[in-house]
């Protein structure tokens, strides 16, 4: 892994001490699932579903990939897709290379961003989707709902074994005012606690 993210991950692991019992309690259902499917099949698939497709969903898609490489779980497949078609935010992106990854984008409407975090493996393709688009699972894969949006807009996903209400509260409150860079910051760091915890605990 590159140099910068292991140092942030590793301040960041500390920080698993202070999720609250509610929240380790969904994270184990979680790492049940992700173990069972392992044993199953050999692979476990995750899609990372919010509203947009833009900032959570994305953040739990990379941040479980990393933790799962950080841990040296093989077998790991992470995916993301919303309800609704966006962007990517160039804000979470941008939160994400200050994380440590290394992030590149050709631009244009709905830019397709390459997002690294170690030379030894292919960059994830980060882009706004519906979650039912092509390039996901529609079948054999748990659905981590990051917003609560979705999570009741969207009471049904299809193909989808499990599913789980992970909700995060949107950095976006935060754009474009003093606090923006300091909420994408914590709401990555918090997501990367979490994945850290999750896929630790598979070990």
């Amino acid at each position: 892994m590159y140099p910068d993210l292991l140092h942030y991950i590793q301040q960041a692991l500390p920080g698993i001490a202070n999720i609250p019992a509610q929240r380790r309690a969904l994270l184990d259902e979680l790492a049940n699932y992700i173990r069972t499917a392992m044993a199953d099949t050999g692979t476990a698939r995750l899609t990372f579903i919010c509203t947009h497709n833009s900032r959570r969903s994305h953040f739990g898609q990379v941040w479980a990939a990393a933790a799962a490489h950080y841990y040296g779980i093989e077998g790991l497949e992470t995916f993301s897709g919303g309800t609704e078609t966006t962007a990517f935010n160039p804000r979470a992106a941008a939160a994400l290379k200050r994380a440590g990854f290394q992030v590149t984008s050709a631009g244009g409407m709905n830019a397709v961003y390459a997002v690294s975090f170690s030379e030894s493996e292919a960059p994830l393709r980060c882009f706004s989707k519906l979650y039912a688009h092509p390039v996901n699972p529609a079948q054999q894969f748990a659905a981590v709902m990051t917003c609560s949006e979705a999570e009741e807009n969207c009471p049904f996903i299809p193909g989808a074994e499990r599913r789980f209400p992970l909700s995060y509260a949107d950095p976006k409150s935060g754009d474009d005012q003093p606090q923006e860079t300091a909420l994408y910051d914590e709401r990555c760091l918090q997501i990367a606690t979490e994945m850290l915890y999750c896929f630790g605990s598979l070990l």
